[in-house]
């Protein structure tokens, strides 16, 4: 069974996933050729996968089994298991308790694609809705404080499988890293009565240097001090703590900013490997008032080396000034995907 194990040093938790260690693709190489007749998440392979938690499909389809178009099942290796119980323990100097959580694993599309990029504006709007609905309903176990989605694209930034999906993992803790954002949101708006991320919008905004795009509500920088060549962050226009907020106009806009935002990669930079991570507020521990949600797309350009681990600064050899306006000049061309034809049916599960 998996464990938390807590680091008495920092405020720190560990998942020891021991079972993780049966995955196949931990035993051998992986195919040199992709192979999606083999693929589990592919259509017609529904059987090997859990049962899915929710589906988007056609009208009058049986649960797992053809008809999708977005489709979400529990990871079969999973770091995480939603036990019945929660107890934890102590060795001495050390706090452990079992693995207690939910992983969840998002098929983004039919099409055994590794990325979004051929994906349509309408179908990155069910992926949308389908990681809302699921944020929304998790919660509803007070045991879990915070409900991460996040996206690994390319072996390098961590995908085991090719066709494209995203992952979610809901956990009993809130993870140092948004723990101290949501410190900095505080500390900011204690001494200038604002939100730090709200200033930050206006100020791209104003001198657009590091905007790659805009549209009403949204928009796509790279940041001032960003960690990785290429980095991205979409952010609301508007101030709204919690991603599970957002409305359908909220999602209107969020797609094509994010398709476009994946596209210039893909085509600035040759496809690379990237992580794209939601940071949003914690669940179940009281209003987050002053927190700010949005994206961020890390590109696996570079390698984390003996640098940044031992002091958890970074070196980034791009100025993102200049990755802004490579990303800008790069197009966005339609994709080549025909959307599905049962469009409208997808409201009657969000």
């Amino acid at each position: 069974m998996p464990e938390w194990r807590k680091d008495p040093v920092v405020d720190r938790w560990v998942i020891i996933a021991t079972e993780r260690a049966k995955r196949p693709t931990d035993f051998r190489c992986p195919p040199d050729e992709p192979n999606p007749g083999n693929c589990p998440l592919c259509v017609g392979n529904e059987d090997k996968t859990p049962p899915e938690v929710l589906a988007f499909r056609e009208n009058g389809s049986p649960p797992n089994a053809r008809g999708w178009w977005v489709r979400v099942v529990p990871n079969k290796f999973p770091a995480v298991r939603a036990d019945e119980r929660q107890y934890s323990w102590r060795e001495g100097i050390y706090e452990a308790m079992n693995g207690i959580g939910v992983h969840e694993v998002i098929v983004e599309s039919t099409a055994h694609e590794p990325d979004l990029v051929n994906q349509t504006e309408w179908q990155i709007q069910e992926v949308l809705w389908a990681w809302r609905a699921r944020s929304l309903e998790l919660r509803a176990d007070t045991r879990l404080k915070y409900i991460q989605i996040f996206k690994n694209k390319g072996r390098t930034a961590g995908a085991s499988l090719e066709h494209t999906h995203s992952q979610l993992l809901g956990i009993p803790m809130v993870p140092v890293d948004v723990s101290q954002e949501l410190a900095g949101f505080h500390d900011y708006r204690k001494n200038r009565g604002t939100c730090v991320l709200c200033d930050m919008v206006r100020q791209e905004t104003t001198r657009p240097d590091r905007v790659v795009m805009e549209n009403d509500r949204f928009v796509c920088f790279s940041p001032f001090a960003a960690r990785f060549p290429f980095e991205m962050w979409v952010v609301p226009k508007y101030h709204q703590p919690d991603f599970g907020q957002i409305g359908e106009e909220d999602i209107r806009d969020l797609a094509p900013i994010l398709r476009g935002a994946l596209v210039k990669l893909a085509a600035t930079v040759c496809q690379p490997p990237y992580n794209m991570v939601l940071h949003t507020a914690p669940v179940n521990v009281g209003g987050e008032i002053f927190y700010h949600w949005h994206f961020e797309i890390l590109p696996r350009l570079t390698i984390i080396a003996g640098y940044e681990l031992g002091t958890g600064y970074y070196i980034n050899p791009t100025p993102p000034e200049l990755a802004a306006e490579v990303l800008r000049e790069a197009g966005v061309p339609l994709p080549h995907q025909i959307p599905t034809p049962f469009a409208e049916e997808a409201r009657r599960y969000v």
